[in-house]
């Protein structure tokens, strides 16, 4: 395994007549190779939650487990970790400094001490990987689109070679074609490199088109974890803390109270277009 999470607290003002839990009991396994998506409404404990599992913010109480050695065990290199648990923020193009994209990538092996050839190669591999152009190694970050700086910036992260990669809304801002390119190209290292990959979004449609798992937090809490057929099949449950399913749920969940014999687990489009020819063409046979 992985990763563990063993029932972990996260409380600001501990000490006060009046904590706040922002992370209660939180109990997880992540193993190897899987993409996991985290869904939850603002302030459910999502961005908290990433943040502790390469060691940016300490539980107040439980443990965390990395390839089972405990990462607040006194001795603990917690600089380490951060290069095997990658962690790329909400707009992470806003990181970009260096005077090419190139260099910006090296950026991160370089301060591993590691050869110059070495560094190079990390950061061509992670461009290729990520779907960035070559004729664009060498240009100034500031002169590239807003999807090729977000690719440019998960190179950065991916050239640290890490173990798990963790996406906070990794394709907030930009359009749907930019999305999908970058999702995809996220798909194919899980995939091809059975890298684990978790993910955290708001859009619905995107959990149940990539994902394995979904872990669904509200109010600092693990509220659902289970595969997204399973999840989204509990809509009304999510509606009731500020989420929804994917639309394709409640087309199929209306064609069925309609008559309609479909089955209503279908969660992306092309599970939804097979469900529905399968009954058509039932229907004509």
């Amino acid at each position: 395994m992985s990763m563990i999470v063993d029932h972990i607290n996260y409380i600001y003002a501990r000490d006060t007549e009046n904590p706040v839990y922002a992370l209660k009991d939180i109990c997880l396994t992540i193993p190897d190779g899987q993409f996991i998506g985290v869904i939850g409404h603002t302030g459910s404990g999502k961005s908290t939650l990433m943040q502790h599992l390469n060691g940016l913010l300490k539980a107040s109480t439980g443990s965390i487990y990395f390839n089972g050695e405990d990462i607040y065990d006194k001795g603990y290199d917690l600089k380490k970790l951060r290069t095997r648990v990658g962690l790329v923020f909400q707009y992470p193009e806003h990181q970009l400094f260096a005077e090419t994209v190139f260099a910006d990538v090296c950026y991160g092996p370089k301060n591993l001490k590691l050869e110059k050839q070495e560094v190079e190669l990390r950061a061509y591999d992670a461009l290729r990987k990520v779907g960035f152009p070559e004729e664009l190694f060498f240009t100034s970050p500031f002169d590239l689109s807003g999807g090729q700086k977000r690719r440019a910036a998960i190179a950065g992260v991916l050239a640290m070679r890490p173990e798990i990669l963790i996406l906070d809304e990794p394709t907030a801002g930009l359009d749907p074609k930019g999305r999908d390119e970058i999702l995809d190209q996220i798909k194919k290292l899980q995939t091809k490199e059975n890298m684990t990959i978790i993910l955290v979004s708001h859009s619905m449609e995107d959990v149940a088109e990539y994902v394995d798992r979904i872990v669904v937090m509200n109010d600092g809490e693990v509220f659902l974890d289970n595969t997204p057929k399973e999840v989204f099949g509990h809509y009304k449950e999510l509606e009731k803390i500020g989420l929804a399913a994917p639309q394709v749920t409640y087309i199929m969940n209306g064609l069925y109270e309609r008559g309609i014999p479909v089955s209503t687990e279908a969660t992306t489009i092309s599970e939804a277009a097979d469900e529905i020819m399968r009954v058509f063409n039932k229907s004509n046979n």
